[in-house]
């Protein structure tokens, strides 16, 4: 490579780093601006604030909370419903977060009985929820990697002690770096992959086929949680929280 093209490379990388840095320092920028307007009662100039944040693809429990608390203060439940679960579901140990979530639950016109949920199944969501799928992804790799200098270290050493703690350390070292990685295949499948959804049209028909001729099965309201099932061209099958199932229009829903 000549000196230009490395030279041409070098500017490409700091022009990229200086984006990056302007675009965290924008970000922290309308965040704060965005606090200061809720904090003096500007809602709407709070969550065009916040908004914006969001629409450049930044993520993060805090902000998403903080939309679902404009959004409750403007009286807009569903919405408010929509990112009080986003932000729940980056970051479900959140008192704060939780109870504002059940309180805009309360507000919602449609109220099944939630069958809950196994008890070794709702840890397994709550520790794999613990951290971020990249940090789990890094704990899985950095483990087999010690595996795999553990096992060595029982393999070539001629020592019988060392070929001991070797062994052990390595089974260790394995098992954790599969339980992480089992954790960050879970996390991003609850993250990124929940088929989580809320009812975005003001009421909406559950038919019992995927089609305008189905019978009506049930009626849902704006902000009612759902699960989706499957998809045949416009329609969704979807499961509600009491687990009965039906299909509702594509363009009815927002994906969580």
């Amino acid at each position: 490579m000549n000196s230009k093209k490395r030279y041409i490379l070098i500017l490409l990388f700091i022009s990229f780093f200086v984006q990056v840095v302007d675009s965290q320092n924008s970000n922290k920028d309308k965040f704060y601006q965005g606090v200061t307007y809720f904090t003096a009662g500007s809602y709407k100039e709070a969550l065009q604030s916040w908004t914006e944040i969001y629409n450049t693809g930044y993520r993060s429990a805090n902000l998403d909370y903080n939309i679902g608390n404009a959004y409750f203060k403007l009286n807009n439940i569903p919405s408010a419903i929509l990112f009080y679960e986003r932000a729940y579901r980056l970051n479900p140990a959140n008192e704060d977060i939780n109870y504002n979530l059940q309180i805009a639950r309360t507000l919602n016109v449609d109220r099944f009985q939630e069958i809950p949920e196994l008890f070794f199944v709702r840890w397994y969501n709550f520790v794999s929820l613990f951290l971020s799928t990249n940090s789990w992804a890094k704990i899985s790799i950095t483990s087999f990697i010690l595996f795999l200098l553990l096992l060595s270290l029982y393999i070539y050493s001629p020592g019988y002690k060392y070929k001991i703690i070797g062994f052990w350390l390595a089974i260790f070292f394995i098992f954790l770096s599969l339980t992480s990685l089992a954790f960050t295949i879970h996390n991003k499948s609850l993250v990124y992959d929940s088929h989580k959804a809320i009812i975005s049209s003001p009421m909406v028909n559950g038919k019992s086929s995927p089609d305008k001729s189905g019978n009506d099965l049930f009626v849902l309201h704006e902000g009612t949680k759902v699960t989706i099932e499957d998809e045949v061209g416009e329609w969704l099958e979807i499961r509600l929280s009491d687990g009965n199932k039906g299909w509702v229009p594509l363009n009815c829903l927002i994906i969580i």
